[in-house]
């Protein structure tokens, strides 16, 4: 059991907070050590070379928050695994680009180790009080496919300062606090979550506009796959009425991620492997808000999004959806104001 109280969150959110605040730094001399800076050009948005790694900062918190306040069992050692395989990954990746087919491998290894060392997968979803079961091998296939769905979305979404680093911070936030509506404090999603928020927090503080630091692959893809794990936990142990609550947290992401597919579509482009400027950040920089204004719009977004997720665990169901409906038609008309999906005609200029 991992039970914690009002006392105890403060002291794990603290502890990893303090020690992410000061590992960072050195993080960012080891970045500048091995040469793993994202360089300017066409794509990025930084005018200077910048250090990355940052994620590895988060993780060896998340180790930290672990040995101190989290209690060894199967599911846990898996994700430790699957985590230490990610950060891996990432750090080759951060400091020579590995092609997007290895990245996917070591994915998709770390999704399956959650599956079948971990025994932590999708058996069965309700959908308008409809009941889905997912028998053998079908569980394991969907539950690896929504954990590397998950990580890639997250993934996409780390091209503005504090971008995804803020958003997952929400993401833990919610859960948490979710947690202690259902009174389900005892759960490995919860300890999971507050480690994570204290990690994350302690990072953003050097990853806010304007970043000394980013998170690189070795950040993205960890945040990635620990929010896809506690979604999975959640929902098998109830602290989640529905798989809908974590995702509809996640919604800035997931329909960026959308928008960015349907878009290189249309443009005859791989819609997986396809990178541009045409993301959410990118439109809200083109419509002239600054980085800073940007983030903070993209987080109150998102906010709302943790708050009608928080609804729906309460029980006011017509409320969650009514603010729902709202902000995907707030969704709707920057898509029809911004280049998301295609090239709007400008109109020719008057001589």
């Amino acid at each position: 059991m991992y039970f914690v109280n009002g006392h105890n969150v403060f002291i794990i959110v603290f502890v990893t907070f303090l020690c992410s605040l000061i590992t960072t730094p050195f993080v960012k001399k080891i970045a500048y050590h091995i040469k793993a800076m994202d360089y300017p050009n066409a794509r990025r948005l930084n005018k200077i070379p910048m250090p990355t790694l940052g994620g590895l900062a988060i993780f060896l918190s998340f180790l930290l928050g672990y040995m101190l306040y989290a209690k060894s069992s199967t599911q846990m050692l898996s994700i430790l695994m699957g985590s230490f395989i990610l950060v891996l990954m990432g750090l080759v990746d951060d400091i020579n680009p590995l092609k997007a087919k290895y990245q996917l491998i070591a994915q998709i290894i770390a999704a399956g180790i959650i599956v079948f060392y971990g025994n932590i997968t999708l058996d069965y979803l309700s959908i308008l009080g409809m009941n889905i079961q997912f028998i053998s091998p079908w569980n394991y296939i969907i539950t690896i496919i929504l954990i590397v769905t998950i990580i890639n979305a997250i993934n996409l979404s780390d091209g503005l300062d504090g971008l995804c680093s803020g958003v997952s911070a929400i993401y833990f936030l919610t859960i948490s606090i979710i947690a202690f509506i259902m009174n389900a404090q005892d759960g490995l999603d919860t300890i999971l979550s507050l480690i994570m928020l204290g990690s994350i927090l302690g990072f953003l503080v050097y990853n806010f506009p304007p970043a000394e630091i980013y998170l690189g692959d070795t950040g993205s893809n960890l945040l990635g796959f620990i929010i896809a794990v506690t979604a999975l936990l959640g929902y098998k142990t109830a602290t989640f009425t529905s798989l809908l609550i974590p995702l509809i947290i996640l919604a800035t992401p997931i329909i960026d991620v959308v928008f960015s597919i349907i878009r290189r579509v249309l443009k005859g482009q791989n819609p997986f492997n396809s990178p541009d400027k045409q993301h959410l950040h990118h439109q809200l920089l083109k419509m002239q808000f600054s980085t800073r204004t940007s983030l903070l719009i993209i987080y109150t977004i998102d906010i709302l999004f943790a708050g009608v997720s928080i609804f729906y665990t309460l029980g006011d169901t017509y409320l969650a959806i009514f603010i729902y409906i709202g902000l995907m038609i707030v969704f709707l008309f920057i898509v029809l104001k911004t280049d998301i999906l295609f090239k709007r005609n400008k109109g020719k200029k008057h001589e």
